[in-house]
């Protein structure tokens, strides 16, 4: 189900004009399920919650908006969007597609984070690249 949900979810965000990441590691040691660059250097984070034990058993969200300058869930129609907090955006998604239902409230990062955080996307992406022609680097370990 988060697959599906992640598909959709990236599939609504390059409509968009956004490039995405999954499973980018945070400088916090947290992993957020979707990071999302925009070409003015916009970040979104997505957490996807595929069930209601999912979201009730992570209460680590929050620590994501230190990270992004939107904050979203992402879940299937077969989780009541009310449950989700107010103070994030929201997304409803399928393996064929998202629909936006909430913005996100808007917190500009920091210069300083900001930076960081282009960093740590262009890196991983990069090392992900690279993994493709070069499946081999990838057993060396994150940089």
């Amino acid at each position: 189900m988060a697959l599906a949900i992640a598909r959709g979810t990236r599939r609504l965000l390059r409509n968009l004009r956004f490039s995405t990441l999954m499973e980018l590691p945070l400088a916090s040691g947290r992993r957020a399920d979707i990071v999302a660059l925009a070409s003015d250097g916009t970040i979104l984070i997505v957490e996807i919650k595929s069930s209601l034990a999912d979201f009730r058993a992570d209460q680590k969200w929050p620590d994501y908006r230190a990270h992004c300058d939107r904050l979203y869930f992402a879940i299937s129609d077969n989780l009541a969007p009310a449950i989700m907090p107010e103070d994030a955006g929201l997304i409803v998604a399928d393996s064929f597609g998202a629909a936006v239902l909430r913005e996100a409230p808007e917190h500009r990062l920091p210069g300083a984070t900001r930076r960081a955080m282009l960093m740590r996307f262009a890196h991983a992406a990069a090392h992900r690249l690279h993994g493709l022609t070069d499946p081999e680097i990838l057993g060396f370990g994150p940089l």
